[in-house]
């Protein structure tokens, strides 16, 4: 888990502090989408599925501090649509680095090297660059021929420039063990990316492809056969032991979709970025007016096969700190 220190104990104050003040429910991350539009048509994510007007919407670089302040979260993932595409999305960076946010930039890496020289280095910022596979698999996800080769053009060019970078992977029900194994190594060993992350595919609303998404027992057996051969402990995995245990099948966690909430030109969302059942205009009404109790398996059937991050790394993270065995085991693996 190479997660940097000062990151790993900043984390830990917050939710430390949050527990001394009996705060039932607050943010670890916030995953911020500033805009919808894209430069790709992935058939697994359908963002662009919105209307014209929705995809002109920007989430001004106010409105993004704003609601990062207002929850107090440590750390921003940038996701969208294609972040880059945002007129001010360096800005955007810089006011959340000065308040000393985690700021995780998510790309598909094709304008990356073209805006590159809008951003410095900095211990607070990492892009993070979609690959779901290597070069046919990659492209084919993204439904556009060479993006696979500009990624790896870009992800070099970014560690050359002295940034932080960390891949983010979407498995679907078309993939092995040993696609997973496969894009991993190339990723961990030859690309020598800083951190990766990964997720099975969620079936989007609006995506495009709604056969290809990973049911839970599939899940299971996918990575628990991807992480045999002591692989796991090789490859940089952002993720807390815990939630890669979660993968496997190990333990079994509630979904606390009020760790990772999402914010949009729409406001934030209930219960989180994969399900739009509204929207609320502060982090605050979005706790107090979702009923939370009615989402998870067994209670929304749209839930029934999500094993996301977005639902399911707090709950790690939480039971982690709860933990002495599991806090040494997880930081054992930052850097």
């Amino acid at each position: 888990m190479p997660i940097p220190v000062r990151q790993a104990v900043r984390v830990g104050t917050y939710v430390f502090k949050n527990k001394l003040r009996r705060r039932e429910k607050f943010p670890l991350i916030v995953e911020l989408e500033p805009l919808f539009a894209c430069n790709l048509e992935c058939p697994g994510c359908g963002k662009i599925q919105y209307p014209t007007e929705v995809l002109r919407k920007r989430v001004s670089v106010d409105e993004a501090v704003g609601a990062m302040e207002e929850c107090g979260a440590p750390m921003v993932s940038i996701a969208g649509g294609e972040p880059l595409l945002h007129p001010q999305i360096d800005e955007m960076v810089d006011e959340l680095i000065k308040r000393k946010k985690f700021v995780y930039l998510c790309t598909n890496a094709v304008l990356l090297r073209r805006k590159i020289d809008k951003f410095k280095p900095s211990p607070y910022f990492s892009f993070v660059v979609h690959v779901d596979g290597l070069q046919e698999r990659h492209d084919l996800a993204v439904a556009r021929d060479g993006v696979f080769d500009e990624v790896v053009e870009a992800v070099g060019e970014a560690k050359d420039k002295g940034f932080r970078v960390t891949t983010n992977s979407t498995f679907f029900s078309t993939d092995s063990p040993e696609d997973v194994r496969s894009v991993l190594d190339f990723l961990n060993d030859d690309l020598e990316v800083d951190s990766m992350m990964i997720s099975p595919g969620y079936a989007y609303e609006k995506a495009p492809d709604q056969e290809h998404f990973l049911p839970v027992e599939q899940t299971k057996n996918l990575f628990r056969d991807a992480f045999s051969e002591g692989k796991r402990k090789k490859w940089r995995l952002n993720h807390t032991p815990l939630f890669l245990d979660f993968l496997e099948g190990k333990v079994d966690y509630e979904c606390t979709a009020w760790g990772i909430p999402s914010y949009s030109v729409f406001g934030w969302q209930r219960p989180c970025y994969l399900m739009s059942d509204g929207y609320t205009e502060t982090y605050q009404e979005l706790i107090d007016t979702t009923d939370w109790d009615s989402y998870g398996r067994g209670r929304d059937p749209r839930c029934e096969n999500c094993m996301a991050h977005c639902g399911y790394e707090p709950t790690a993270v939480f039971a982690t700190m709860k933990s002495l065995r599991e806090s040494i085991r997880a930081a054992v693996g930052t850097n």
